[in-house]
C-alpha cells in the first residue's frame, strides 16, 4: 500500500511538472514571436522573459506567489500570451504577470480572453497608436560598460527596435584590434559567453553581431569624425571612456556631424546627473544636449533612499559601499595617484573614497548635507553592496520599512530599479546579471529599538544593473520609449 502511494505521488508530481514545462514552452514561443514580429516585450512581474529557460519561467511563477503575493497560473499566462498574437499591438512592454492576475480577478466580467485583452489593451492595439523612429547610437569607448551596452542593444533588436547601434569609436582600429575586441565581446569572465553570433568583417572595419553590422571608427579626438559619411544622423553618442566628464570636454562630441546628444556613463560635472526612475522626468529634453547617468553606486542607493526619504524623512545618514574591484586598480602593487588603490586589488580590501554621498543629492536635493559616504574595494570582480545607516524623523518598525521597499519594487516609478529579495542565502554572485539597479536584501534590514535608526542593505551588479539604467535613460533622451502595461 505504501509503495503504491509512493509511486503515485512520484508520478503525479512528475507529470504535473511536465505539464508546466509544456506551458512554459508555449509562453516562451509567444514571447519570441511578439518581440520580433510586433516589437512587444513581455515581462513577468518585471522579470525579463527573452532568452530565459523553461525552468526559469517556472521559477518566476513561484516568485509571483512568494514575493509579489499575486499567485498566477502558468497555463493561463501561456493562453493569454498566445491570444495576444492575434492583436495588432503597437511596440510596447507588457507585464504578462499583471495581465494574468487582472484576468484571474476579473474574468467573470468578460466573455473570453479575447474580450478581456481588447478591453485592457485597447490603447495598445493599432500600430499607429504609438510610433517613433529608431535612434542611431554611437558608442565612444569599448570597456566593461561599453561591451555590455553592445550586448544589450543587440539583444533588444526586433521590429520595435528603439536604439540602433551603428558604430563604436576607438583611438586605434586595426584588423588585430577588431579580432581582439570581438573576442572580448564574445567571451566575458564575469557575465559568461555571449549567446549569439559575432563575426569579424575586416574589409569593412566592422563586427557583425547577430546580423547587425557595427562599424569601428578610428578617432584621436571627439570632434574628429563626420558620422554622416557613415550614414549616421541625429545620433545619441554614449561616452563610456571616463576620459571626458564635464560639459566643456563632452561638448566636443557635438562638434562632429551626425551627433545630436551625448550621454556619459559616469558622474558628470556641470551637466544633469540622472538616475532613471527618480529624476529623469525633470530633464529639459528640448534644450539640453548632454546628460550623465551618474554612477553605479548612485543608481543603487538613490531608489532606496528616495523611498525612505518620502516615507520617513532622513535626518542624517552614512553610506558604506562594499565594491568589487575595477580596472582603475592595480592587479599587483604598483603606483597609483590615489591613496591605497595602488595595492593589489585581487588580494586586498582597500578603503577608498566615493562620491556617491554627494552625487545622490543631485538626484534627491532634499538630502543635501545629510549624508556621508565611504567605500571598501574588495577582491571580487563584480557584484557590490551598499550599506545605508540612517536616522529618520518618524518612528518605524522593521516590517514597515521592508513593506515600503517591497511596495516600491512592485508598483510606482521604481519597479525597474528595485528588486525585492527574500532569499535568506543571498550572496554577491547571486545578483550578477540582475537587471535592477538595486537588489534589496530584506532579510538584512535592521531597525533600532526606538525605531529611529534604520540600516538597509542593497546589492547591485555594478556592471550589468548599471548598464540597464544607462539604456533606460538613453531611450528616454532619444524619445523612443514604448507603451507600458505594468
Amino acid at each position: 500500500m505504501e509503495a503504491t502511494l509512493s509511486k503515485n505521488f512520484y508520478e503525479t508530481g512528475l507529470n504535473d511538472y511536465i505539464r508546466q514545462e509544456r506551458a512554459a514552452v508555449d509562453l516562451i514561443n509567444s514571447v519570441g514571436t511578439l518581440m520580433y514580429e510586433n516589437g512587444v516585450e513581455l515581462v513577468l512581474f518585471r522579470n525579463h522573459l527573452v532568452n530565459v529557460t523553461i525552468s526559469e519561467v517556472i521559477n518566476l511563477i513561484g516568485y509571483a506567489k512568494d514575493v509579489v503575493k499575486k499567485p498566477i497560473d502558468l497555463f493561463t499566462a501561456a493562453e493569454i500570451a498566445k491570444a495576444m498574437l492575434n492583436l495588432d499591438l503597437a511596440p510596447s512592454k507588457i507585464d504578462i504577470g499583471k495581465l494574468t492576475k487582472d484576468y484571474t480577478d476579473e474574468k467573470s466580467s468578460f466573455e473570453s480572453i479575447n474580450d478581456f485583452l481588447n478591453n485592457k489593451l485597447a490603447n495598445f492595439i493599432g500600430q499607429d497608436k504609438h510610433t517613433f523612429n529608431p535612434k542611431d547610437v554611437v558608442l565612444y569607448g569599448f570597456g566593461r560598460i561599453g561591451r555590455l551596452v553592445v550586448r544589450e542593444l543587440i539583444t533588444q533588436a526586433g521590429k520595435g527596435q528603439q536604439l540602433r547601434l551603428k558604430a563604436v569609436v576607438l583611438r586605434k582600429v586595426t584588423n588585430d584590434e577588431l579580432v581582439k575586441r570581438a573576442a572580448l565581446l564574445s567571451n566575458d569572465s564575469v557575465h559568461g559567453a555571449f549567446k549569439g553570433s559575432v563575426v569579424v568583417d575586416t574589409e569593412n572595419k566592422a563586427i557583425v553581431v547577430n546580423g547587425q553590422s557595427i562599424l569601428f571608427i578610428e578617432a584621436a579626438n571627439p570632434e574628429d569624425t563626420d558620422y554622416t559619411q557613415y550614414g549616421i544622423e541625429d545620433a545619441l553618442l554614449i561616452d563610456s571612456t571616463g576620459v571626458f566628464a564635464d560639459r566643456t570636454s563632452l561638448s566636443r562630441h557635438l562638434k562632429s556631424k551626425g551627433i545630436a546628444k551625448v550621454l556619459l556613463t559616469a558622474p558628470g560635472k556641470e551637466i544633469p546627473n540622472v538616475v532613471y526612475g527618480i529624476n529623469h522626468k525633470d530633464l529639459d529634453l528640448e534644450n539640453e544636449t548632454i546628460f550623465s547617468a551618474a554612477s553605479c553606486t548612485t543608481n543603487c542607493i538613490s531608489p532606496i533612499l528616495k523611498v525612505i526619504e518620502d516615507n520617513l524623512t532622513i535626518e542624517k545618514g552614512h553610506i558604506e559601499t562594499v565594491h568589487a574591484y575595477t580596472n582603475d586598480q592595480n592587479l599587483l602593487d604598483n603606483f597609483h595617484k590615489k591613496p591605497r588603490r595602488g595595492r593589489s586589488a585581487a588580494i586586498n580590501m582597500v578603503i577608498t573614497s566615493t562620491g556617491a554621498g554627494n552625487a545622490v543629492t543631485k538626484v534627491i536635493p532634499s538630502l543635501n548635507g545629510k549624508l556621508t559616504a565611504n567605500a571598501v574595494r574588495v577582491p571580487t570582480p563584480n557584484g557590490s553592496l551598499a550599506i545605508m545607516s540612517m536616522n529618520v524623523a518618524k518612528k518605524t518598525t522593521l516590517a514597515e520599512v521592508n513593506g515600503m521597499i517591497r511596495k516600491a519594487a512592485l508598483e510606482g516609478e521604481l519597479v525597474n530599479q528595485i528588486n525585492y529579495q527574500i532569499n535568506e542565502e543571498l550572496v554577491s554572485n547571486d545578483i550578477i546579471g540582475n537587471t535592477c539597479a538595486s537588489v534589496f536584501d530584506s532579510n538584512a534590514t535592521i531597525v533600532s529599538n526606538d525605531g529611529k535608526n534604520v540600516v538597509l542593505y542593497s546589492w547591485y551588479d555594478n556592471e550589468f544593473g548599471y548598464t540597464k539604467q544607462v539604456i533606460r535613460l538613453a531611450k528616454h533622451i532619444a524619445k523612443v520609449r514604448r507603451l507600458i502595461y505594468y
